[in-house]
């Protein structure tokens, strides 16, 4: 039997709009503050990425990792999660986002849920992570917290 997704929300996946202070220089937006988040997302590093308009990542998934992305411009994303958690409440729920330039934000995407982002706009897209594990573990010397899908032609993750 092939598991099929409910278009829903999804518990414990948090949107938090970014606000950009912006004067004559440029702007300034404020990504994450310790005190506005629980010790357990607390970042442990951070990477920024440029994706090209187009241009799809994932869809992929992380046993313990949350990741805690910025999608602020310039470009809008098109972001596609998939609750992967048996235990959930959500199980099987499936949500659409659309963030960026026109809707700065962070974006909480706890382990268990499969992920995908697309560049859906005209312009070069850049996204922050600030995830609360380490890459590879310490001195990338552990296995990958990363379950990929997006080269699986069986995969039931599909990004439409």
């Amino acid at each position: 039997m092939a598991l099929s997704f409910k278009l829903s929300e999804i518990k414990d996946v948090v949107i938090k709009d970014i606000k950009k202070y912006v004067d004559e220089r440029g702007w300034l937006a404020e990504l994450y503050r310790n005190d506005e988040l629980e010790e357990s997302i607390f970042p442990q590093m951070s990477y920024i990425s440029l994706t090209v308009p187009g241009i799809k990542r994932g869809p992929h998934e992380h046993k313990y990792q949350t990741d805690y992305f910025c999608f602020i411009g310039p470009s809008d994303f098109k972001i596609i999660l998939w609750d992967n958690r048996k235990g959930s409440p959500t199980y099987l729920n499936k949500t659409t986002l659309f963030l960026g330039e026109g809707r700065p934000s962070a974006l909480i995407v706890p382990p268990g849920i499969v992920h995908a982002y697309k560049n859906i706009g005209e312009k070069n897209g850049l996204v922050i992570n600030a995830a609360n594990k380490l890459f590879a573990g310490k001195m990338k010397k552990e296995e990958i917290d990363e379950i990929r899908y997006e080269n699986d032609p069986d995969s039931i993750f599909i990004f439409d």
